[in-house]
């Protein structure tokens, strides 16, 4: 099986190969959008215009240009272009290129090439026109500096295409992006899933030994702890069961030679032989009731709890159900019988009464038993789970029960996928509260 498995190509191959995908998919999107949108057209700026509004001779357009004075010298481009440009600016105001100055704000461009021109443009043409973002200063007999640059425009038109064209990308890509996501997160929800069936029960079925190696690898020792599990429980059962059965035989022949014994000396023997008798009988049924596959069906969770308080009432006890909506559950029908009738034994034992109460918490049944009892301390409100452990010290039958009531409940719950807690409630009495998930 482990050979198969570890045949399956890993999944950090798998987790690799689909990031790599999904980056050549990003490139390729990428692409695409370099080739279909089309590259902005720069803003011109005749030389003739810029050097009016640096001279002062007209009123600027705001919507097109921003003039403003400085007494800090502005910043100087060399390259030939811009010294053939400000030579342009300088003549048309008349002053030495010393008092002109022009820079560019130009972004790396791909590769370190030069931006494209239209090729019909000569180079008298070009030098006329300035594009981009350009700061141009000239220098005032005052000594301020006027400048001129473009207006800012803000998120202009071909902004947004570029913006839509990438909401397209993030829709298109999602779907991708939300399918790998349950793919990998896919192998540790079926983990948690049989942790859960495990917990519930160590007879669920086993993992399937599928997916990638390592998945494949874990599953497979999943499944083998399962079975080691189920094993060490079923050992630990049958070897209490065979020791309970065994016990009835030398308690069999006591109970022979206790008829030989002095009238002063056998009723308290015969005492002793029924509680151990009893005992006997408690650790057999227990052992049956956690051994024993349950069989769940869909039941009324009300019909069943009203049964046993009418069975408890029939012997006597005070049993009221309140009132409420009723909740349909799959579960064991006898097992969840015997839990409800060992907590609302207890409660009538102690206190005299019970009050049962169902309600429906968010995916949950509960149950919860309530008396006016004297409750317990609160280190025994886990301990009284234990098999064997009475809150009661004395060991007497008619005032301790045998010490498995609790632990039989508990063990019901838990097969469910349920609990049970015991609460000491705040008017007194005690509170045992049974979650059962629906």
């Amino acid at each position: 099986m482990l050979g198969r498995a570890w045949g399956r190509p890993p999944l950090f191959l798998r987790i690799f190969g689909v990031m790599l995908a999904a980056l050549i998919a990003a490139q390729l999107l990428d692409f695409a959008l370099l080739v279909s949108v089309p590259p902005p057209t720069p803003r011109l700026y005749p030389i003739a215009e810029v050097a009016e509004l640096l001279h002062g001779d007209a009123p600027h357009d705001t919507a097109t240009y921003r003039v403003t004075e400085t007494t800090k010298t502005p910043d100087d481009d060399d390259d030939p272009r811009t010294r053939r440009q400000r030579a342009q600016l300088a003549q048309r105001l008349g002053a030495g290129q010393a008092d002109v100055r022009l820079d560019f704000d130009r972004p790396p461009l791909f590769l370190g090439g030069p931006m494209r021109r239209p090729q019909h443009w000569k180079d008298e043409q070009r030098d006329q026109l300035l594009f981009g973002h350009f700061v141009a200063s000239f220098h005032l007999p005052d000594g301020r500096w006027r400048v001129v640059r473009p207006a800012s425009h803000g998120i202009e038109p071909w902004h947004w295409r570029m913006l839509l064209w990438l909401f397209g990308l993030l829709v298109a890509v999602a779907p991708f992006a939300w399918w790998v996501a349950r793919r990998v997160a896919q192998p540790i929800g079926l983990f948690a899933d049989a942790a859960g069936r495990l917990g519930r029960d160590p007879r669920a079925d086993p993992m399937p030994v599928e997916g990638p190696a390592e998945v494949a690898a874990a599953a497979s020792a999943f499944n083998e702890m399962q079975a080691r599990i189920r094993r060490y429980v079923d050992d630990r059962v049958t070897m209490a069961a065979a020791m309970a059965h065994d016990l009835r035989t030398p308690l069999m022949r006591l109970s022979l030679r206790v008829e030989k014994a002095g009238p002063e000396l056998r009723p308290a023997m015969e005492a002793d032989i029924a509680e151990m008798r009893e005992m006997i009988g408690a650790a057999l049924a227990f052992v049956r009731d956690i051994g024993r596959p349950p069989r769940r069906q869909k039941l009324s969770l009300r019909a069943l709890v009203e049964s046993v308080a009418d069975e408890m009432a029939d012997i006597g006890a005070d049993v009221m159900v309140e009132l409420g909506d009723d909740i349909v559950i799959e579960a064991d029908v006898a097992g969840l019988k015997s839990l409800l009738a060992n907590l609302i034994g207890n409660a009538v034992a102690y206190a005299g009464q019970a009050r049962v109460r169902i309600a429906r918490p968010a995916g949950h049944a509960l149950i919860e038993v309530a008396d006016d009892g004297p409750g317990l301390p609160d280190d025994m409100l886990e301990r009284v789970f234990e098999p064997f452990f009475r809150a009661e010290p004395s060991r007497n039958r008619e005032t301790g029960g045998s010490g498995l009531g609790l632990a039989s409940a508990r063990a019901v719950a838990r097969a469910h996928g349920g609990d049970i807690t015991l609460i000491n409630r705040a008017e007194g009495g005690l509170l045992a509260r049974v979650l059962l998930p629906l």
